[in-house]
């Protein structure tokens, strides 16, 4: 019987880092989960335990150490959440920003390089970053929220996780949908070329509970390593839609490199 991999998630209580979790908590003959969040109450929460759970911050570096412990993959879930900024004027739409100490460059970036680096210190042998799709094109309006650059920093990241010479799967998403996963066919793509030109005209839009699958799949399939790659899905009732089901032939489409 193989010992179960030792999986660290960081940003486990985010709605898509939430599921991933639940998912690997599922498999325990394959798995073994350690989540790395900054509040116990959200875990108390969300999974209603806080068993293989640890609490820092990805801002300071220390506070990783004790989580990376023994542990051979790091999944990142992390990222700037834009917050509104006041109450928007009737008729007006609301603006967001980031607070000052959570800025893209801060977390997007340096923080997901001090979980890098940390990961390496450590031994672990993959690293399963999930972005997001629209990183090639410097005036995607994401970037324009607080003056943030949040895909420009993310796709930095990327770069640095790529260079750190760990094997890496980079999950690129679309817009993240609050829907059930399993329902869909799932594409591939690379360099924002399905947000560019979607397929058949289609939302370039993918389940968070699909994305969450689809880090798992990274995780049990070889093929899976050292690629970066776009993914949205078919919409649930388009015609001639074949559930995904085989990852194997899904990761066998995606190529390494940024």
């Amino acid at each position: 019987m193989t010992t179960p991999l030792q999986v660290l998630v960081t940003g486990a209580t985010g709605r898509t880092g939430s599921l991933v979790c639940q998912k690997l908590q599922q498999r325990p003959q394959q798995f073994t989960l350690r989540g790395f969040a900054r509040k116990s109450e959200k875990v108390q929460q969300l999974f209603g335990a806080m068993d293989n759970f640890f609490f820092g911050d990805i801002r300071d570096p220390k506070t990783l150490i004790k989580a990376l412990e023994g542990c051979s993959t790091l999944v990142i879930l992390t990222s700037a959440i834009p917050q509104m900024k006041g109450i928007p004027q009737p008729g007006m739409r609301p603006e967001f920003t980031f607070p000052n100490d959570e800025i893209p460059q801060v977390i997007d970036y340096q923080g997901q390089v001090n979980q890098i680096d940390a990961a390496k210190a450590s031994g672990v042998n993959h690293i399963v970053l999930v972005g997001s799709m629209g990183g090639t094109n410097e005036n995607h309006p994401l970037n324009s929220i607080g003056h943030g650059n949040i895909l420009i920093w993310k796709r930095k990241a990327e770069q640095y996780l790529i260079d750190s010479g760990i094997d890496y799967t980079i999950i690129r998403a679309g817009g993240l949908l609050d829907q059930p996963g399993g329902k869909r066919e799932l594409l591939v793509g690379k360099n924002d070329t399905m947000l560019i030109n979607p397929p058949n005209g289609i939302p370039t839009s993918i389940p968070r509970a699909d994305v969450a699958e689809v880090v798992v799949q990274a995780l049990l399939e070889p093929n899976a390593r050292n690629k970066a790659f776009d993914l949205i899905s078919q919409p649930e009732d388009a015609p001639g839609t074949v559930v995904t089901t085989d990852f194997v032939a899904l990761f066998a489409q995606t190529t390494p490199g940024l």
